[in-house]
């Protein structure tokens, strides 16, 4: 007999007593990575530093969507402008054939509601997208832990992941590791693109999913040179399309709330579509938006109230994005 696969609204967040010392030190240890990364490259993030292209285009929700997706931005059909920033998700700026995560990050403009940050009206509604269905960590100390062990270095990371995991287990956890930052890609018009961590959607909670039209087409053979040159071309070819898609929470066994490694079983409902007009991203209008865009704020916390960031890696982005914001003068 098939599962109940019914959306629910009974689940919650579990903040520890020491979390908001914890996540200041988080912060700390991000802003000094990002201050030497910044030594070498010059001012930028502390993650996702390299920024590969950026486009612009809008976000059109449907209509008559299902009760548990009809909140915030989604509450009635309506277009919307939306930037794009597409990234490496490391800390370097390495060749694009480095194996890595990928970064599809939304700032969707023009929403109506609070923040929720909690200060005043939403500026835009932000979605930051990677290439991995789930978050390669239980939890925000773990994966902190490993960023901070993999700045200094590859034999100090292999040191750390022996000392946290055991001789058996430390290069273990390498190999799994390496498998979820080497998993094959074919490029950011053919790839599907996920939020990993739950947000909410009114009184329910949701992952996000960006799924490609096949109509993008495929990539070039030789994109994995240059991710943001194969993008580009695609763009100046023709219209780029994808459907914004959500996964609503179940419950707490099926679909955790604090624990973002766990893939969710529930299916996906699309509700709006992303399209990006032909656009030439080497014009001089494009570079002037790709500068722009590189200095802007994209941030999962940067959200209607409506959609805010839920679990405990999203709440451990609330500081160190902005740690990372102050760091690089965005915020």
């Amino acid at each position: 007999m098939a599962k109940d696969m019914t959306p629910s609204t009974q689940w919650h967040e579990k903040v520890a007593p020491d979390e908001a010392q914890r996540f200041e030190g988080y912060g700390q240890q991000f802003a000094a990575i990002q201050a030497r990364k910044s030594q070498r490259y010059g001012t930028g993030r502390a993650l996702h530093r390299k920024q590969l292209t950026a486009a612009k285009g809008h976000l059109e929700v449907m209509a008559d969507l299902p009760a548990f997706a009809r909140h915030g931005i989604f509450a009635s059909s309506g277009s919307f402008e939306t930037w794009v920033r597409l990234s490496n998700g490391g800390m370097d700026r390495a060749a694009d054939r480095t194996p890595d995560v990928r970064g599809f990050a939304l700032r969707v403009f023009g929403v109506k509601g609070d923040s929720a940050l909690g200060n005043g009206p939403a500026v835009s509604q932000d979605f930051a997208l990677i290439n991995q269905e789930v978050f390669g960590f239980p939890s925000s100390a773990e994966f902190v832990d490993f960023v901070v062990a993999a700045s200094s270095g590859t034999g100090n990371l292999i040191r750390f992941l022996i000392k946290r995991y055991g001789f058996l287990g430390g290069p273990a956890r390498l190999v799994k590791l390496m498998g979820t930052m080497g998993k094959p890609f074919t490029g950011f018009a053919t790839e599907v693109h996920y939020s990993a961590a739950p947000i909410a959607c009114g009184p329910y909670a949701v992952r996000v999913r960006l799924v490609p039209s096949v109509g993008n087409g495929p990539s070039r053979p030789d994109a994995k040179q240059d991710w943001g040159a194969d993008f580009s071309a695609h763009l100046r070819d023709k219209d780029l399309k994808w459907d914004v898609q959500l996964q609503p929470y179940l419950d707490d066994q099926r679909t955790p709330i604090e624990d973002a490694s766990v893939n969710w079983p529930s299916p996906y409902t699309t509700v709006a579509r992303l399209t990006l007009g032909r656009q030439n991203t080497d014009s001089s209008e494009g570079k002037a938006l790709m500068a722009e865009i590189e200095k802007s704020i994209f941030d999962p916390w940067q959200a209607l109230a409506e959609h805010r960031p839920l679990g405990d890696v999203q709440r451990a982005r609330k500081v160190v994005y902005f740690a990372s914001q102050k760091g690089r003068g965005a915020a």
